[in-house]
């Protein structure tokens, strides 16, 4: 099992000059290296966007953030993914027919009557079936 690297030590990589902050140069210049390119308005621009401290640098807070923001869009990611696999209708709901499949396809059989109060559980604006909105709250 190798080393868990952190936050601080993908700072440091990015952190030329070690003074615990990102510029926008450093920022930069890793991009190139890594084979990407980031004009530097645009590096300026990112880094201004996360700057919790307004001196024009990336702190370790402000890294976080910026990693910690590209896990909530993953999460959301994945929970498409999973709605998607219960909406086995393609209608962009869950119904109570295509939840009793998949719970079928789980191992777990349910009667409609079953799935329809399970859904009801969820179902905020009441139409009998699940949105993706009402999944994510669910979920949560």
């Amino acid at each position: 099992m190798g080393k868990q690297v952190g936050f601080e030590d993908v700072l440091r990589y990015f952190d030329e000059d070690g003074d615990g902050k990102v510029s926008p140069s450093e920022l930069k210049h890793e991009v190139g290296m890594m084979g990407g390119k980031l004009p530097t308005k645009e590096a300026e621009k990112a880094i201004a966007a996360l700057d919790s401290d307004g001196d024009g640098l990336l702190s370790l807070e402000d890294f976080i953030a910026l990693m910690e923001a590209g896990g909530e869009e993953q999460k959301l990611n994945d929970l498409k993914v999973a709605f998607d696999m219960y909406d086995t209708e393609s209608c962009g709901f869950i119904t109570p027919k295509s939840l009793k499949k998949m719970l079928k396809k789980m191992g777990e059989s349910k009667s409609i009557d079953e799935c329809k109060s399970m859904i009801k559980q969820f179902d905020l604006n009441g139409d009998g079936v699940l949105s993706f909105e009402e999944f994510r709250i669910m979920m949560q």
